[in-house]
């Protein structure tokens, strides 16, 4: 990990340490955590978790695992299949992309994960956040991996900040600074940051009480000042396309076979937003149109 100047807001040295020491006892099991799990199944994991709670990923997860636990078996497997095991997760462009990354993984790659960030970016559906991820908790590399729940760990205990704002190019600049090290903590610190972050150091309301750095936290120094930025924007589900679309992959999940136009009809009452949806999941290459004008996932 590159050596950076400490900012002058900086909480102090060892910061990073103590992160590391409290990850230790408080971290939660989740299964790509554990030992012996490959950068595939990293892989996989940072795809699913993307905008999907950990709870609705889990499951799905060991079950793609079991199904196909390197990238040749996910790069020979039908898209049809590969949305239907998807499930629930939401956003399903996904699925077909993590499709996409392994076929390349196989055709680059020898079937292997790279384990270098930018061959990892040029795979199809992984960002530079997913890159350093895969590098760090799959190889065990001191990348620094900001995500929201770091980037508002960083705010506050850096800046003075209730919340993280947008997302800046010296995010990855203040998780190198808090680092300690040695190269094997600072790459147990990236995910001990997150994991403050997605139990502690919570948006709204934080549990400072439990914050192993809280005597170092420049927010709470300067009195927990309120957010002085625009308003979170809560995004609503109910009456979405997004809810029209899932209703709409829902029937065709079932189906074993192309269905009727009038069959889609039942998903969504209103034709117009139903036909948009349609529509867009048809340009997604989620869907596919038969010869004789029905549905059906796609099959290759």
């Amino acid at each position: 990990m590159p050596v950076s100047t400490l900012p002058s807001t900086a909480p102090g040295p060892g910061t990073g340490e103590v992160i590391v020491d409290w990850y230790a006892g408080a971290a939660r099991d989740l299964p790509w955590r554990r030992p012996g799990v490959d950068a595939w199944a990293v892989l996989v994991s940072e795809i699913m978790l993307q905008q999907t709670p950990v709870a609705r990923v889990e499951p799905v997860w060991q079950e793609w695992l079991t199904r196909w636990p390197v990238p040749a078996d996910l790069a020979a497997a039908s898209p049809a299949d590969v949305i239907r095991a998807w499930g629930k997760l939401g956003y399903p462009r996904r699925a077909l992309r993590l499709r996409e990354a392994a076929q390349a993984i196989v055709e680059r790659h020898g079937g292997v994960v790279p384990d270098d960030v930018a061959a990892l970016e040029a795979l199809p559906g992984v960002g530079t956040y997913t890159a350093r991820a895969v590098a760090c908790f799959g190889y065990g590399q001191p990348q620094p991996v900001v995500d929201t729940n770091v980037r508002r760990v960083v705010a506050r205990l850096v800046h003075g900040r209730a919340e993280a704002g947008s997302a800046r190019a010296a995010d990855l600049a203040d998780i190198v600074a808090l680092a300690p090290h040695d190269a094997a903590r600072a790459a147990r610190f990236s995910v001990a940051a997150m994991e403050l972050g997605a139990l502690v150091c919570i948006a709204g309301t934080p549990r400072c009480a439990a914050c192993p750095v809280r005597d170092r936290c420049a927010w709470l120094q300067a009195g927990s000042p309120a957010h002085d930025g625009p308003p979170r924007r809560v995004q609503k589900f109910t009456g979405t396309d997004r809810q029209v679309r899932g209703r709409l992959l829902d029937v065709l999940r079932a189906a074993h076979e192309p269905v009727a136009a009038a069959r889609l009809d039942s998903a969504w009452d209103d034709a117009a937003q139903r036909s948009r949806c349609l529509d867009s999941l048809l340009v997604d290459g989620l869907v596919e149109q038969t010869q004789d004008g029905r549905f059906t996932l796609p099959l290759r």
